[in-house]
């Protein structure tokens, strides 16, 4: 398991997720916005009322676990709060690959 740092354009959140999903994180964080937009389970993600999907770093954790990564769950480390800048990580976070929805 390895941290990642993820945002939904608000507070950047640490997480503890498998070491596949740290090597592609990119990947699969665009895979999981491509499944919201065309699965059946995504809909519920769908606000009629502004045609957009809504959803934060909490789905796409809830998505591993329950979809990708269910031997191996991913977990909630530490908010982060609203860091807009990389060089304002604590130390031990600065190496982290991150991604915002």
């Amino acid at each position: 398991m390895k941290n990642v740092i993820l945002s939904a354009d608000g507070d950047r959140v640490v997480y503890s997720v498998p070491d596949e999903v740290s090597s592609n994180l990119k990947s699969y964080c665009l895979n999981f916005e491509k499944w919201i937009q065309t699965s059946a389970e995504g809909q519920k993600y769908y606000i009629k009322k502004y045609g957009v999907f809504a959803f934060d770093e909490s789905d796409f954790i809830e998505w591993l676990n329950k979809y990708k990564f269910p031997k191996e769950p991913s977990f909630f480390v530490e908010n982060l709060g609203n860091i807009y800048s990389t060089k304002n990580l604590p130390e031990h976070y600065k190496k982290c690959k991150s991604f915002n929805f």
